[in-house]
């Protein structure tokens, strides 16, 4: 069996590191992982053949075919802990973020501000489970002065599993909502496994940044340092080494984007205004996380307000879409779940003028378990509570909405289906909304939009 040690001898000979024989850099070593349908360490030979330098494989009858086969035990549990020991050897600082909603939009407010001053490693796109962390981990040099790590979860001991590869020193938790309660069972299953991010800096005796508007953030954090932000004038205690970030919307005319103004009481700072390229007032606190983090590791004022007017948002996170159909297109359909479609709805309605033709193109809310048709149904009636006071239509996408109001008009299955129809009935000089879990696949619609 190959040891963790000597496995790391030939990753600092070899640091590119692959789980796809699709994408295989030469050189690199290769990680056989395996899932429900497939076994990686099929194509072990392959992609030594391929160029790779070496293969880690866990299925013994393998071991003698080539001697740069490298047998472990547990092919993922060897990539967990040799991203954990590279980490080690590094001590680079780590920052976890995770969330139920814009985890993914914060860190990369953060990444922008943070690269004004450092040589920073970051998630990249949604790499924030069991294998992504340690592949982003793996990815660390000597050069880097700070990794921000992304943590997604979808069941209990998630994250507890993830901060254990990755020992965080600083934490962030955007929010908690209902989202994969098929996995997490209830609410409390995600307030739960989301604070094991704190328990983790709290053992450690790291340092937090909490939204100081969600009691629920501030009563879990209690007991551990932290810095503070949030939008209203808040009362929680501040010094210098515990900068205390405010900011509020600023009301513009027709607004789309999010406009805001920041201050640092604590630190005497001059009020900030930023026009972002994000769309949504819900932003707001991802934006002040993202500036509370900067001002911690001494960003200059002036670089963190530029960073974050420079951003743009791409992937359908709160993307604006200027289409050559005359439509703007609010594309936010990676994820969906009720805290978030509500926000978005909410945001979406609130645009002016209000009199512009307006539609709302939803899909189904996944890995909601036992909530689903309750929230699905909630969804439901808001809207046509706002169809009665707005110009607004709205067509629904996916199996879920099907099972819930049949073949009414507007109801798609699938988006096979909603591209005939918007083929047939094109949408020409309107905002949309485009909003929906990321499996519906609605940004195959773009094209059409």
């Amino acid at each position: 069996m190959t040891t963790i040690e000597e496995l790391y001898t030939l990753y600092l000979q070899h640091s590119t590191v692959s789980t796809d024989t699709r994408k295989l850099p030469k050189d690199c070593l290769f990680f056989a992982l395996k899932g429900a349908n497939f076994d990686g360490n099929k194509y072990a030979l392959s992609a030594l053949e391929a160029g790779a330098a070496y293969a880690v494989i866990d299925d013994c009858t393998l071991a003698d075919k080539d001697d740069r086969l490298l047998l472990v035990p547990d092919v993922l549990y060897a990539l967990q802990q040799l991203a954990r020991h590279h980490r080690h050897q590094l001590k680079t600082p780590v920052i976890a973020i995770t969330g139920t909603n814009g985890k993914t939009t914060t860190k990369e407010l953060t990444a922008s501000v943070l690269a004004q001053g450092y040589q920073l490693l970051f998630t990249e796109g949604n790499l924030n489970n069991h294998i992504g962390v340690p592949l982003t981990l793996l990815r660390l040099t000597q050069k880097h002065q700070l990794a921000l790590i992304e943590m997604g979860a979808s069941k209990p001991g998630d994250i507890a599993e993830l901060c254990a590869i990755a020992e965080p020193n600083y934490g962030l938790i955007t929010n908690i909502g209902q989202a994969h309660l098929e996995g997490f069972g209830s609410i409390e299953g995600v307030r739960k496994t989301k604070g094991e991010l704190y328990d983790y800096v709290r053992t450690h005796g790291g340092v937090l940044f909490v939204h100081a508007e969600d009691t629920t953030l501030l009563q879990m954090s209690e007991g551990v340092q932290r810095v503070l932000y949030g939008t209203d004038k808040l009362h929680q205690p501040s010094t210098k080494s515990t900068p205390l970030v405010q900011g509020e919307v600023k009301a513009v005319e027709h607004q789309l984007f999010l406009s805001f103004s920041w201050t640092c009481p604590s630190l005497s700072l001059p009020e900030q205004e930023v026009t972002t390229h994000l769309v949504g007032a819900y932003n707001l606190p991802n934006a002040l996380a993202a500036i509370t983090i900067g001002l911690f590791f001494d960003i200059p004022v002036k670089k963190i307000s530029e960073a974050l007017r420079a951003y743009t948002p791409s992937n359908s996170r709160s993307q604006f879409i200027l289409s050559d159909r005359g439509n703007r297109i609010i594309a936010d359909a990676y994820n969906a779940n009720p805290s978030s479609m509500k926000k978005a709805i909410e945001n979406f309605l609130s645009i002016l003028p209000l009199g512009t033709p307006r539609t709302l193109i939803l899909g189904d809310m996944n890995e909601l378990g036992t909530a689903s048709e309750d929230a699905h149904r909630q969804l439901l009636e808001m809207l046509r509570n706002e169809a009665m006071k707005h110009p607004l239509e709205f067509l629904l996408c996916g199996p879920k909405w099907q099972a819930l109001l049949g073949s009414e008009p507007n109801i798609f299955p699938s988006v096979s289906e909603l591209k005939d129809y918007l083929t047939a009935h094109p949408l020409n000089d309107t905002l949309i909304l485009l909003k929906g879990s990321n499996s519906i696949h609605l940004s195959e619609l773009l094209p059409l939009l």
